[in-house]
């Protein structure tokens, strides 16, 4: 039986298996915590598949049978979270650490995908292709996350700022208008001095594009709701996975956004390329 988390399995088994398969494998990933209470005939239902199907599925990924497959899942749902959102043990060698959390965040980074719905980030590049300037604002390891948004946008001809300080973010936000966008990230969705400065900043006219969980008081203040959803204790360490999430849809929007700009934005590109050229050593 495998080791790797099961999700993860179930992720690197997807280019192999059957259309039906994927069906499956797709919903799982979706939604594992709640197949753990289903049973066979409710998930073929769900994921709009014959029980035979199920069963083919379950023997894809390693899987003895139906039972098996649950008690898989369900002891990965359950696994305690001893250091951020890793279950990493005192007699762990360097190469588990390493695995084990090159797994989770792969893991997690696919059920971003898979629960990311592409109308909100299409909606957001729109009113970032459209923007006057585009400001990120987030703190702690999500500031981190806005100066990356910052640099890559920068690069995309948009006036661009970042701010991690609740004051200068006050400061930003009465300097906008409705030609603008500010772009809100949070792992938790209920950072007090964040949800101030997006009011204040639709208070000036600005469009907010918020990158935070679902049903949080960000999403539903936001004007343009991303929902990235991951579960993480920060109470004692920074986040991680969902930092990692958070820039790759940083990567996504700018891609889109580039993408709107058309072909002869390349040459735009390709000028920046050129202008650092000289600050790099050459290879021997």
């Amino acid at each position: 039986m495998s080791h790797r988390p099961i999700l993860t399995d179930i992720t690197a088994a997807i280019p192999s298996l059957r259309k039906s398969e994927v069906k499956v494998a797709e919903y799982v990933l979706k939604y594992a915590q709640q197949v753990i209470h289903m049973r066979i005939v409710d998930l073929a239902q769900e994921a709009q598949v014959s029980e035979p199907t199920i069963v083919r599925f379950c023997r894809a990924i390693g899987c003895n049978g139906f039972q098996e497959f649950k008690v898989r899942i369900a002891q990965e749902m359950a696994v305690a979270n001893n250091i951020g959102q890793f279950a990493i043990a005192e007699d762990d060698s360097i190469g588990d650490i390493c695995d084990k959390i090159a797994d989770t965040t792969i893991q997690r980074l696919h059920q971003v995908k898979a629960q990311l719905q592409s109308p909100q980030v299409a909606a957001a590049a729109i009113a970032l292709s459209n923007a006057r300037r585009v400001e990120f604002y987030g703190f702690g390891a999500s500031g981190a996350v806005a100066i990356d948004a910052q640099h890559k946008f920068f690069r995309l001809q948009v006036a661009t700022a970042a701010y991690s300080d609740p004051h200068m973010q006050a400061m930003s936000a009465v300097t906008l208008s409705e030609q603008d966008v500010v772009v809100a990230i949070s792992q938790s969705g209920r950072t007090k001095d964040l949800l101030h400065s997006v009011q204040l900043a639709q208070h000036y006219g600005a469009q907010v594009v918020s990158l935070a969980p679902a049903n949080t008081p960000l999403s539903q203040l936001a004007d343009l709701p991303i929902d990235i959803n991951i579960e993480e204790d920060t109470e004692q360490f920074t986040p991680m996975t969902s930092r990692i999430a958070h820039l790759m849809v940083i990567d996504m929007l700018a891609v889109a956004v580039t993408q709107r700009r058309g072909p002869e934005f390349i040459t735009h590109l390709n000028a920046i390329k050129r202008s650092i050229h000289s600050l790099r050593i050459e290879p021997d």
